[in-house]
């Protein structure tokens, strides 16, 4: 399905068509970032971190137009291969970075004030209201909410023109670097291990550890799982469905657990893995780069304690429960 033919189609709802206009949009930034990079005499890696940012925004951009081609999933992992070289040698590296005079944060702080968590306040809001008031997603909330931030915060000062927006995203694009195509990654891996039936292959080995009808240890194995993998994979997300078929409905929902409260938790439970691990790099990678941290683990520990005690809760409540 081309372009054209793709906003035009009815059959295609409103809220799809909002959500590939938000993707357009991302890969156009991503676009923005390569050739701001490419032209940075100060990066001593212009061309490979081009290669790297130019090729994902295409992907992100038009990915959805080029596999309507014929042969174009061919294409795109051609165009995937060609953007991890860089990435794999650590050859994507930020250039120049333009920041706030200390005088003109300070200023802005006094100026401001709490008013700059309005905007970072507006995006959730906006998502759960789009999530259950509309039919367009939670991710077209996210936009909007983005979208109402920018409007605000070029209300509340001049000096926030669209350039510096623009520059922002893009110094905070090559800051994280390759680690933002990280959530991507694990989103695929999920819908791999599923289509390749990891969660029975799973269900075969737990079978001959956990006793037939014991759902306390069902329900331990169970969440421990959801913990460790997880942190394989980085997102509960992906693993919930896995360990759900694997664990979960053969040796808890069987079982006369209530599917509510065991979905809720075993969910929540998993998010405790995600503050144990860096493949969750959006919540534990990156927050060490933008602060510039020593240590790159630090972030998980201090999570450690928060999460070892969320899981021991966790686990007691879902057997009070079931």
């Amino acid at each position: 399905m081309s372009m054209i033919s793709f906003f035009t189609d009815t059959s295609v709802t409103l809220g799809t068509k909002l959500l590939e206009v938000v993707y357009i949009i991302i890969g156009l930034l991503a676009i923005y970032t390569g050739i701001k990079n490419a032209i940075d005499k100060e990066n001593t890696s212009r061309i490979p971190t081009c290669i790297f940012w130019v090729t994902l925004g295409v992907l992100i951009s038009f990915g959805r137009f080029i596999n309507a081609f014929e042969h174009g999933s061919v294409i795109s992992g051609i165009m995937i291969f060609i953007m991890v070289i860089p990435a794999m040698l650590k050859k994507v590296k930020p250039g120049k970075v333009e920041l706030p005079t200390a005088e003109q944060r300070e200023r802005l702080r006094k100026k401001n004030g709490m008013k700059v968590f309005i905007p970072a306040l507006s995006i959730g809001i906006c998502a759960i209201i789009f999530a259950t008031l509309t039919d367009l997603g939670a991710l077209v909330g996210v936009a909007v909410g983005v979208l109402f931030g920018i409007v605000f915060l070029m209300i509340m000062s001049k000096e926030n023109t669209p350039k510096v927006f623009l520059t922002d995203t893009e110094r905070l694009l090559s800051t994280v670097g390759p680690l933002s195509i990280l959530p991507m990654l694990l989103a695929a891996l999920g819908a791999v291990f599923t289509k390749a039936g990891v969660g029975e292959v799973i269900a075969l080995y737990v079978q001959s550890i956990i006793p037939e009808g014991n759902l306390t240890i069902g329900i331990i194995v169970y969440c421990l799982g959801m913990v460790f993998f997880t942190m394989i994979m980085g997102n509960a997300f992906a693993a919930i469905t896995v360990m759900t078929v694997g664990i979960g409905g053969p040796f808890v929902l069987s079982l006369g657990a209530d599917p509510t409260v065991v979905g809720m938790l075993a969910l929540t439970t998993g998010f405790c893995g995600t503050l144990l691990t860096p493949m969750a790099a959006n919540f534990n990678v990156v927050p060490v780069a933008m602060l510039d941290m020593k240590n790159r683990f630090g972030v998980i520990k201090n999570q450690m304690f928060v999460a070892i005690f969320m899981i021991m809760f966790q686990i007691a409540y879902m057997l009070l429960c079931s």
